[in-house]
């Protein structure tokens, strides 16, 4: 039988153009010579042997270039999610008043996630399609140019319809994206929501909302997966109408020449191999198109420059913050809102004076706070500590030197202990955190839970009350024991009783230090150096306690009225 094999090569051989090398004819014989010598049993087993060999290559190969290209895509993972992460860090308060948590949230998840689809998976077959089909194609060309071109002239049909489905699942798979984030903002709220919607008795009004949300997310969804079940079927299709080509023309071809048969049989494999490559087109292009619609996303994110900003040249690098705090004819506006919320305002906070700021609800008060932490830069005036005007500061050092307690108060889902500590840079001692509960009076009920200190408070610390809330919010701020203390309407939570052993708490610890208390309410047991009424983002009365009830006017009044009711506190 070999030597029939061998007559028909040679045959074959001698019928081959003299532009082949002479030396390729001698070693395709010499090989064959070779192969003769072997029995049918030994010639099974050689070609067994060789099958398992290039398998077993074939492999190792395919397994170094999935560990090379899939292990890389989760390193870029890991490091654009950690890119998109540290870039939100940087963004100021005013980009969080215009975007939602569940836009946030999506697109360092299933952005990144789809962008890693394509620098891993997407990538490795690209590569190993284009190998094979420029493989196949090249060897197809060399054995019958004109077979060639007849079998790939399905070709033009299949990029113009890959270019066709790619603009329109680009342009759906932005939709699709933007309609998750959605559903994903819809879902966080009403989590963080829950006790509002089961008080109110709003579940089934909620589910309709997130319904109607998820129904236009499916109909969406299922559009994309509709241009994608017809996409990669007319992948199959184009190379079905290849193999059909080959075998009608090519067998059309082998009935007046024979020679002609090994050829086709080539072909048809060759048309075989290019099944998988030509479908993976297909989807290969389907996660690029998705990836470039989710690392768009992303760049809208990444490409926004924080207003606040640490200075290049700062006029300070490090140190403690000391001196007068002066605010000169400042005025706010908030762009998302309009509203104006300082107008001409100037007041100087001497070092180590208590200073406190009444007001009505959106009379500006917090504003003042939120400027002095660089959480927005006003729009005219300027803001100074010591003589130097915030915008010179770093960031880092200016917060790190004033210690905040913020009206809405948040906790992490952690151990109250770990919440305290967070208002440093280093984990402290217990005592420290011990003690500055004890000056926030929550230390007593720590101590009765059955944790104490590694309670663990649950998401926003969903299982405390209130007033416990704010008490270890103020621990946190007092642990940092900074120059610099602001307390914006912390106390609204708390009993008479416990709001005074605070304050009076208060009285010792802020000895030689500037605190700067904003409410809504008069505190009658912290002596204040001064006392500023705010309305409509101008200061209408400012002085002492005394002065201001020697001027008979509207502090002179909330005063009388707190104290015909004794025992509670009247609220501006």
């Amino acid at each position: 039988m070999t030597g029939y094999v061998v007559d028909k090569v040679q045959q074959h051989l001698s019928s081959k153009p003299t532009a082949v090398p002479k030396h390729y004819d001698q070693f395709v014989i010499a090989m064959l010579g070779e192969v003769e010598k072997l029995n049918f049993t030994q010639l099974v087993i050689a070609c067994s042997v060789i099958i398992l060999a290039v398998a077993i290559i074939r492999g190792i190969l395919m397994f170094f270039m999935r560990q090379t290209l899939i292990v890389m895509s989760r390193h870029i993972e890991y490091d654009q999610k950690n890119e998109v992460y540290t870039h939100y860090q940087k963004l100021d308060a005013s980009f969080y008043k215009t975007h939602s948590t569940g836009d946030l949230m999506n697109r360092i998840a299933e952005d990144v996630s789809r962008v890693r689809m394509y620098t891993g998976p997407a990538i490795m077959y690209f590569i190993n399609l284009v190998a094979l089909i420029a493989f196949s194609v090249i060897n197809m060309y060399r054995k019958d140019p004109g077979l060639t071109g007849i079998v790939l002239a399905p070709l033009p049909i299949l990029a113009l319809t890959i270019y066709i489905a790619n603009s329109i699942i680009h342009r759906k798979s932005e939709r699709v994206q933007g309609l998750l984030s959605d559903l994903t903002t819809n879902a966080q709220e009403s989590y963080s929501g829950i006790r509002v919607i089961k008080s109110f008795v709003q579940e089934k009004a909620m589910f309709g909302f997130f319904n109607k949300n998820s129904e236009e997310y499916r109909k969406n969804a299922i559009g994309l997966a509709k241009v994608e079940a017809v996409y990669f079927p007319s992948m199959t299709l184009m190379i079905g109408l290849s193999t059909l080509l080959t075998i009608f023309i090519g067998g059309n071809a082998a009935l007046h020449d024979p020679h002609k048969i090994g050829v086709i049989v080539e072909f048809v494999i060759y048309i075989n191999m290019l099944t998988f490559p030509v479908s993976a087109i297909g989807w290969v292009a389907s996660m690029t198109q998705r990836a470039s619609a989710s690392q768009k996303r992303l760049n809208e994110f990444l490409h926004t420059e924080p207003t606040i900003k640490t200075p290049e040249q700062p006029i300070v690098k490090d140190g403690q913050l000391t001196g007068d705090i002066v605010f000169k004819n400042v005025s706010f506006t908030y762009s998302h809102t309009g509203i104006k919320a300082l107008v001409k305002f100037s007041l100087t906070v001497k070092q180590g004076q208590k200073i406190l700021i009444l007001g009505k609800t959106g009379s500006g008060k917090s504003t003042v706070g939120q400027l002095l932490l660089r959480f927005y830069d006003p729009d005219e005036g300027a803001i100074t500590i010591g003589g130097k005007n915030v915008k010179q500061i770093p960031l880092q050092l200016l917060r790190n030197n004033i210690s905040y307690v913020p009206q809405d108060v948040f906790l992490f889902s952690d151990t109250i202990g770990n919440n305290i500590n967070f208002g440093l840079q280093t984990k402290a001692p217990f005592e420290y955190i011990k003690q500055s509960a004890a000056n926030a009076s929550i230390d007593a009920e720590i101590e009765e839970l059955p944790g104490k200190y590694e309670t663990a408070v649950g998401e926003r610390g969903v299982t405390l009350s209130g007033g416990q809330k704010q008490r270890i919010s103020i621990a946190r701020a007092l642990i940092k024991q900074p120059q610099i203390m602001l307390f914006d309407d912390c106390l609204s939570a708390v009993d008479t009783k416990t709001e005074n052993r605070i304050i009076t708490s208060l009285q010792n610890l802020l000895q030689n230090k500037t605190a700067i208390l904003i409410t809504h309410r008069i505190f009658t047991v912290l002596n204040f150096d001064q006392v500023i009424i705010v309305e409509d983002g101008r200061i209408i009365e400012q002085g002492t306690h005394r002065q201001l009830m020697d001027m008979d006017g509207y502090y002179a009044e909330l005063y009388r009225l707190q104290s015909e009711t004794p025992g509670k506190e009247v609220m501006v």
